[in-house]
């Protein structure tokens, strides 16, 4: 089934995948983990879960749908209807089931049951980790050694005590002697400090050949990945005439530039975040237009 493959290659790059009228795949990352009966470790993962409220078109499906087929996004919609409807009348009967992703059916209450196929990791850090299972490290009790005291009424030899002695009269003769070696070193750095200084108040640097002035264009500000789509249309004139007739309600349009159809698009606005993006198209289909829908546009 090629919906399918569209929403198991959508996973993979998304955490929520909606398919119109329908319901919405998330997926949710579980760390690594250990099953200490059976010694398996388990790679961090991306579970696939289903909330059949999410309903909503946000367009991420429709536009992979048209972008692969090389069809309009209004086509890839109307694609997507059928597919749904399909869906809806064979799960009275019998199980559905996409592959890769999962199978649906309905339980006695008649309410939508979904099961994911876990054999498939989303998470794509974890690519090429697979389970394994490890034998168990046996585990030998340590011998004390047990600590003899020293036996406290032996005497220690008079050439040791003398040696110690002598040892600590050289290290007392060391310390004032390399004391005081580091005194003559510290006189000797403020006097040639001092020169230096002098050197500099007097001297007069003169460069010939200065180097050439660089300037650097930087870039203040990366471009926005999320933007509400107004419309696409095929003259200019219109595309600029729906900008300024959105600006003066209020809205940040702007033209995003020409699509793989030629069209130009217009924006109501562009967001850094994924969350703001929502927001602001659940708020224009409310106050301006049902129509509206989310563009996901990556930059290298």
């Amino acid at each position: 089934m090629a919906t399918a493959n569209y929403i198991k290659d959508l996973l993979y790059r998304y955490d929520c995948v909606i398919v119109p009228n329908f319901g919405g795949f998330v997926t949710n990352r579980i760390s690594a983990q250990i099953d200490a009966d059976s010694n398996t470790f388990y790679p961090p993962t991306k579970e696939v879960g289903f909330n059949s409220h999410l309903t909503h078109n946000d367009g991420l499906l429709a536009n992979y749908i048209a972008s692969t087929e090389n069809i309009s996004f209004e086509q890839a919609n109307t694609k997507i209807s059928k597919i749904v409807a399909d869906w809806n009348s064979t799960i009275k009967t019998e199980t559905i089931v996409l592959d890769n992703v999962g199978s649906f059916s309905l339980n006695e209450k008649n309410q939508l049951i979904f099961s994911p196929k876990n054999t498939i990791n989303y998470l794509t850090s974890s690519f090429g980790l697979t389970s394994f299972e490890s034998n168990e490290i046996a585990r030998t009790a340590e011998k004390v050694i047990p600590l003899v005291p020293l036996n406290q009424s032996r005497k220690t030899p008079v050439f040791i005590k003398y040696a110690a002695a002598a040892a600590v009269i050289l290290a007392f003769s060391y310390v004032g002697w390399t004391g005081y070696e580091n005194k003559q070193d510290q006189l000797n750095f403020a006097k040639d400090q001092k020169q230096l200084e002098q050197k500099i108040q007097t001297a007069t640097f003169v460069i010939e050949s200065p180097l050439p002035t660089i300037e650097l264009n930087v870039d203040k500000e990366l471009p926005k990945p999320y933007h509400v789509i107004a419309g696409a249309f095929q003259f200019t004139e219109n595309a600029e005439k729906k900008v300024n007739q959105l600006k003066s309600k209020g809205f940040k349009a702007i033209i995003l530039g020409k699509n793989k159809w030629g069209l130009t698009q217009v924006a109501y606005a562009s967001f850094y975040k994924k969350t703001d993006a929502f927001k602001s198209l659940a708020s224009v289909r409310k106050t301006d237009s049902k129509d509206a829908w989310l563009l996901v546009k990556k930059f290298d």
